[in-house]
């Protein structure tokens, strides 16, 4: 049996698609495929990292009755300390789920310009994205910054990149 848009034992996935279907299913394609898209897609998904780990981290931070702070908080009735950290953890979640989703979005759409521009899919693409990202977002901190985040950035992408380019032999027995 043949399902449309379904590969399936009688042709290819697009096999029993009438004209329309099959422009539509093009369309859907190079939309998913554009960079905008894709830009909006990992900003998203950084986003929705971003928050359940600062959720996470923000829960292992926690406040002694030693500190000054912790002290002050110790001091107040069990409903506005629950209060209080709740809306602790609620801004650092939202800290961080904005950063990693910045993050997400500016690296997916360098990459993704720099690979059009290049007409190449390698593991430059990624270095030079990786290089803007961290130059782009250590920009407040003048120039020494910018170089520092644009290496350290670039150092990151290729390690991570080239990893994951690894045959699959390789990948399940690295070399330490």
């Amino acid at each position: 049996m043949n399902v449309p848009g379904m590969p399936g034992a009688l042709g290819g996935a697009k096999a029993g698609l009438s004209d329309q279907e099959r422009q539509m299913v093009k369309f859907m394609e190079s939309a998913v495929e554009s960079c905008p898209f894709k830009t909006v897609m990992s900003g998203g998904a950084g986003f929705a990292l971003g928050g359940a780990f600062g959720l996470f981290m923000s829960s292992m931070r926690y406040d002694t009755p030693l500190t000054p702070a912790g002290n002050a908080i110790s001091q107040l009735p069990m409903r506005q300390q629950l209060r209080e950290g709740l809306r602790d953890m609620g801004r650092s979640s939202l800290r961080s789920a904005r950063n990693f989703g910045l993050i997400g979005a500016i690296f997916s759409g360098t990459e993704c310009c720099i690979e059009g521009f290049r007409a190449k899919h390698d593991l430059a693409n990624g270095v030079a994205a990786g290089c803007i990202t961290g130059g782009a977002l250590a920009v407040s901190g003048g120039p020494q910054a910018v170089g520092l985040g644009c290496v350290g950035f670039a150092a990151f992408s290729a390690a991570i990149d080239w990893y994951m380019r690894l045959p699959e032999d390789e990948v399940r027995k690295p070399v330490i």
